[in-house]
């Protein structure tokens, strides 16, 4: 089967190229990419107006399955995430059973072909359980199909942690680190500051995040282990990650669209909506974030997508779970933040959201545009308004901060290796 996108704005950050072009599917990879291409057999996309970039790649979301299928499963995360352009997700283990033996790959891998559109990249567990105490097996894990290795959530243990990134450089497994003191942390449901204050609550220093980051790079510059701090959201996290990249450390990081786009300001407005984890912090911490996107300290931008069931979301804002249903809204809230306020070019955008996570979890092929390759694709209309109603997403989680919110960006056609996986109607 032959499929011609026609007059699409080609965006690849890769090699640079750029400007209108025709792009020729042949079996499920790209095979030409040129001007007025013409095959009179092939089915024809009409893309003029539209962006054409490589597939989107997430590095952080959670699919709740097994375990939490009241949540979401795997066949709704990817039809969700497809809707968002990503044709390749991370899925993080805490599942239960949590994901830290070759059984628990096997399963992810047979639900993900069973649901077809998104690829399904599964991250296995770090220590054996989840419970920060034993590594597991690394290198049956990657033999099994792991892409990286994450307990999904902070350990305490800092011994196992070293241990567990002298074995994971031994297989070529990058550690997915999410950094937070749970004795600073507790728990508590926002920042700690002029907001947690006002509402008279206890809140979540930052300083609880930045300690964990400081002794993650510590022991990655030790170890030399390839680690990715997940969900950075302070400036001083900032500032420690890009003190150590300076120094040449095997070290990347990710932020998701609310750490750029909302400050805690956000909780007075819509309470238990806007509580994540991290929580959303400060104007100068936005301000942080989005110039360590700039510089290149802050390596990808993931949806963090963490949905909640409906009877969960109802509770009140000390009660509520942390989360946020995000993979149909990244792309567009990153477009909304950082392409239309002049922040970003769509180029280095993109670069974010593709072929930088993509290297962090070693795929060589996804988040790539080129001939010979699978056709992983995403087209959209980088100028299309659209009202975030989360009752109409693919998810089962419908937890957003952007509910309600209008929103500048639109994924039209998504394709997994030539196949149209997604249309927006």
């Amino acid at each position: 089967m032959r499929t011609l996108i026609r007059q699409g704005r080609l965006v690849d950050p890769v090699s640079g190229i750029g400007g209108v072009m025709d792009i020729l599917i042949e079996n499920g990879t790209v095979a030409v990419i040129g001007s007025n291409i013409s095959e009179p057999d092939a089915q024809v996309i009409k893309a003029s107006g539209l962006t054409v970039c490589a597939g989107l790649v997430d590095l952080h979301a959670h699919l709740m399955e097994p375990g939490f299928e009241y949540r979401e499963t795997i066949a709704t995360g990817v039809r969700a995430a497809v809707a968002g352009g990503f044709t390749s997700i991370a899925c993080m283990p805490d599942t239960h059973p949590p994901i830290d033996i070759p059984g628990g790959i096997a399963y992810i891998k047979e639900r993900s072909a069973q649901a077809g559109a998104a690829r399904i990249v599964p991250v296995a567990a770090l220590s054996k359980s989840r419970q920060g105490q034993e590594p597991c097996n690394y290198e049956e894990l990657k033999a099994a199909g792991a892409a990286a290795l994450s307990d999904a959530r902070p350990i305490s243990n800092a011994n196992l942690v070293r241990d567990a990134m002298i074995l994971a450089h031994r297989q070529g497994l990058t550690v997915l680190s999410c950094c937070e003191d749970p004795d600073l942390a507790q728990n508590f449901a926002i920042n700690e500051g002029r907001v947690s204050r006002q509402l008279r609550i206890p809140g979540r220093p930052a300083i609880a995040e930045e300690l964990q980051v400081m002794r993650d790079a510590m022991l990655a510059e030790e170890t030399g282990a390839a680690v990715h701090i997940c969900r950075v959201s302070t400036a001083k996290s900032v500032s420690i990650i890009r003190r150590f990249k300076k120094k040449g450390v095997p070290i990347t990081c990710e932020t998701c669209p609310p750490y750029f786009t909302f400050t805690e300001n956000e909780v007075l407005q819509q309470g238990s909506p806007a509580r994540l984890e991290p929580p959303l912090r400060t104007p100068a911490d936005v301000e942080a974030i989005i110039e360590g996107l700039k510089d290149n300290t802050i390596d990808a931008i993931a949806s963090g997508h963490f949905p909640l069931a409906d009877a969960e979301t109802s509770r009140p804002l000390v009660q509520v779970p942390a989360g946020v249903s995000a993979l149909e809204t990244t792309l567009a809230a990153s477009l909304t933040a950082l392409y239309h306020t002049g922040e970003m070019s769509l180029s280095d955008i993109l670069r974010k959201l593709t072929i930088n996570p993509a290297h962090i979890l070693r795929l060589p092929s996804a988040g790539r545009l080129a001939i010979g390759l699978e056709a992983d694709l995403v087209l959209f209309d980088p100028n299309q308004e659209w009202t975030v109603e989360p009752e109409s997403f693919l998810s089962l989680g419908r937890n957003t901060p952007f509910a309600g919110k209008t929103l500048k960006g639109k994924v039209k056609y998504t394709m997994v290796g030539g196949e149209l996986v997604y249309r927006s109607e």
